[in-house]
């Protein structure tokens, strides 16, 4: 792989460099610190770029499609891409944002959810370009001694500075002593890689400089830090995440990715064409504008939004088809073409609406479901159905409608 800076022509270099940090800044919350990337790009070598993901839950979402846009902008550069799967960190769980300490998840749990990664990240980044690594490789070979001198690099005065330590401090909620090794597991990381440049969320902000902090302690040269927005769900309250069940899945079929886009309120939908609709923030101004002028409407140009998102990570053709099934099913309201999802034989009939919504994988959790229900998102034949308890009866041609624009024609 070659940069596409040349060192030959030392005149042109700095324009060259600041046009590709300008590239690379677009769309972020912070790079840090901005002279050390304009270093490391002068080098005119692949830079090593690193994003970790912890397997806590078998799905990746919209939410951390944001990031990975990123990790692809860089892979075209022509940097070495790094996905890091957090098999290791997992078994602590990040405490970034939590209120109290995560549970603890099997092995087998873990491995389960990390199979699933590669193939998610595959529909973003080039996976012929994308090395693979585990942090089981070398956190697992740690020793006690090992462990050791780590944690001396580290006062516990910076570790409960971190933001989410500090509140739970203050309201007297327990700190386990393993929540406050993630952050230097994480940091160890990027010694472990020698990473040149680490992205992450907001929220990771901490965990990413601590792995600038470890290097430096380590004598290696401090990565950058590169974080970006965190994406807001479809409630448009909290960030996407498939445990608040506000997420759209890239597992998802496009018709119901698509529909959820749809769902989308009008406010919200200027965040995702910027976050993920690959629009600047000048276009965006002139698309609302044009709203206010009463030269567009805003459900043209939300169709238009969600359009783009499905191309991007469905592809043009599934986008095309799911545009034309949510204004055939859901526009026309002719429930003829709606997309028929077959019920295992030998399903128990009557059965929990708990289950009809797994079988469908309208929820992937009960308490996932119990959101769905008492947010009044779901419809049995188009009678709303609350009760978390409820048992339904199930015959074929049934319609199960989640939220506005998700719909299953049930068949037995």
């Amino acid at each position: 792989m070659k940069n596409s800076i040349s060192l030959r022509h030392p005149e042109l270099v700095s324009g060259s460099i600041q046009q590709i940090v300008e590239t690379i800044k677009s769309g972020t919350v912070q790079v840090l610190p901005e002279d050390d990337l304009i270093k490391k790009l002068s080098k005119d070598k692949p830079l090593k770029v690193k994003l970790g993901f912890d397997p806590t839950a078998p799905d990746l979402h919209l939410g951390h499609a944001v990031v990975l846009c990123k990790m692809r902008q860089l892979q075209d550069m022509g940097h070495e891409i790094i996905f890091l799967i957090g098999d290791y960190t997992t078994r602590i769980g990040d405490p970034s944002g939590k209120s109290k300490t995560r549970p603890v998840l099997s092995d087998e749990d873990i491995n389960k959810n990390a199979q699933t990664y590669f193939e998610q990240v595959s529909r973003i980044l080039d996976p012929k370009k994308t090395t693979i690594r585990h942090n089981s490789e070398w956190l697992g070979k740690l020793t006690f001694a090992d462990l050791i001198k780590l944690c001396s690099k580290v006062t516990v005065a910076q570790l409960i500075e971190r933001e989410d330590f500090a509140k739970r401090l203050e309201e007297k909620t327990p700190i386990s002593m393993h929540e406050l090794l993630y952050p230097l597991m994480q940091g160890y990381d990027s010694v472990a890689l020698q990473a040149d440049i680490e992205l992450g969320g907001t929220d990771q902000t901490f965990n990413l400089l601590m792995g600038r902090h470890l290097q430096e302690q380590f004598g290696q040269e401090a990565q950058v830090i590169i974080t970006v927005p965190l994406l807001e769900g479809l409630d448009g309250v909290h960030k996407m995440s498939k445990s608040l069940g506000n997420y759209v899945g890239l597992w998802e079929e496009a018709n119901n990715a698509y529909g959820k886009l749809m769902s989308i309120s009008d406010t919200l939908m200027w965040r995702y064409y910027l976050l993920l609709g690959g629009k600047t923030e000048n276009e965006i101004t002139a698309m609302q504008q044009a709203v206010i002028s009463g030269q567009s409407h805003p459900m043209d140009l939300k169709k238009q939004m969600a359009f783009s998102i499905v191309a991007r990570f469905w592809g043009q053709e599934k986008a095309q088809e799911a545009q034309e099934y949510f204004q055939t099913v859901f526009q026309k309201r002719d429930y003829s073409v709606a997309k028929e999802f077959m019920l295992p034989v030998g399903m128990a009939n009557p059965l929990w609406i708990v289950e009809l919504l797994k079988i469908v994988k309208a929820a992937g959790t009960s308490s996932e479901a119990k959101r769905l229900l008492e947010g009044k998102a779901v419809e049995l034949d188009g009678k709303p159905i609350v009760d978390f308890k409820a048992e339904v009866t199930v015959a074929s041609g049934m319609l199960l409608k989640v939220g506005k624009h998700v719909l299953y024609k049930l068949v037995i």
